[in-house]
């Protein structure tokens, strides 16, 4: 029988999770056996799953978990250098050169366990089964706002946090930005067809900022691109891979411009393929950005686990688009199960 595991998360501030009691439940009646761990910070109570039929296990038990099972989390695992013997489905961001990414595949090399890496879960066409892109890129022009509304009071963003829901941080955030008493600032988005552009414009234009509109059409030409400079926010939300041009270049933190505030919703400061490659590091809740520049300032929001701060909404959404991939893990040699495995072979160290 396919055993599915869903661990708890250990990543501090990450109360997300794929699976909605309602969907374990789908699983169970499909004759998938479905292990919950418990959690202290999971944002979906431990009671519905016991109601949909789980079995339930300690919190971080999971490798303890029978050789079979498939261990499903969403953030990484903890950093200690022990082989990895199971199979994993997580967003492992070990395949574009990350640091910490090579590692974690030598330790799945090191246990022969297997890597099904949730961003690579495609279907026939190459696009993602499921992404947590709108909630990320919602989440991600708030804390920008809220760090070009902290410049206008002379100071840096400070920490951020959890939301309750959607209405609550909006209600926070405009009033932040109404204790101003000014104009709201202007914001382009590139990649804003997608789910992550999209969830960026929505913030933008709920606060009634203006945003400028940009996808592949529009840097189809390849960068720089100086039209950038001119608005006071930039947020990139496309999904870096070879060939995606330079978006802002270093060079552009001693040109004159009007932008003060870059949200990387993409986040991907260790690629190789970083289009926004003036810092070199994620931020953090406690330090949502990172000071590139002073005079004028630019601030980089780039926050990796962003759909955090909106827990229940973002994992009720990613679980309802995940679940019938989850239905398929029967099959785990074809479909969008063995294009991972293949992905995940092709990356493996030698």
């Amino acid at each position: 029988m396919t055993h599915l595991w869903v661990r708890a998360e250990q990543r501090p501030n990450e109360e997300r999770v794929g699976l909605t009691p309602e969907g374990a439940k789908a699983l169970i009646a499909a004759g998938i056996r479905v292990t919950v761990e418990e959690s202290s910070v999971r944002a979906i109570p431990l009671q519905g799953y016991i109601d949909a039929g789980c079995d339930i296990a300690p919190e971080n038990s999971w490798p303890q978990a029978p050789e079979d099972a498939i261990i499903f989390g969403l953030k990484e695992l903890p950093e200690d250098g022990t082989p990895l013997p199971h199979r994993h489905i997580m967003f492992g961001h070990a395949f574009k050169g990350q640091h910490s990414g090579k590692a974690l595949l030598e330790r799945f090399k090191a246990g022969g366990g297997t890597l099904y890496d949730l961003e690579y879960l495609v279907d026939e066409t190459g696009r993602r089964v499921a992404a947590f892109g709108y909630w990320a890129g919602y989440a991600g022009a708030a804390v920008t706002l809220k760090a070009w509304a902290a410049q206008q009071r002379g100071e840096i963003c400070g920490p951020v946090g959890v939301y309750g829901g959607r209405d609550a941080l909006l209600a926070e955030l405009g009033g932040e930005l109404d204790a101003l008493n000014m104009g709201r600032p202007t914001a382009i988005v590139i990649g804003a067809l997608g789910r992550v552009g999209t969830g960026a414009a929505d913030l933008c234009e709920a606060m009634g900022v203006q945003v400028t509109k940009w996808d592949m059409a529009e840097t189809a030409g390849g960068g720089p691109f100086p039209q950038i400079l001119d608005h006071d926010l930039f947020l990139n939300c496309i999904f870096a891979r070879p060939g995606t041009p330079v978006f802002v270049s270093r060079e552009a933190l001693a040109a004159e411009r009007r932008l003060t505030a870059i949200g990387d919703v993409a986040c991907d400061p260790d690629s190789d393929y970083n289009p926004v490659p003036v810092y070199d590091r994620a931020t953090t809740w406690d330090a949502p950005v990172l000071r590139v520049a002073e005079t004028p300032v630019l601030d980089v929001m780039a926050i990796d686990n962003l759909p955090s701060m909106l827990p229940v909404e973002s994992s009720e959404d990613y679980a309802a688009q995940l679940l019938p991939s989850l239905q398929a893990l029967t099959d785990l040699e074809s479909g969008v199960w063995g294009r991972a495995k293949a992905t995940f072979l092709e990356h493996l160290p030698e």
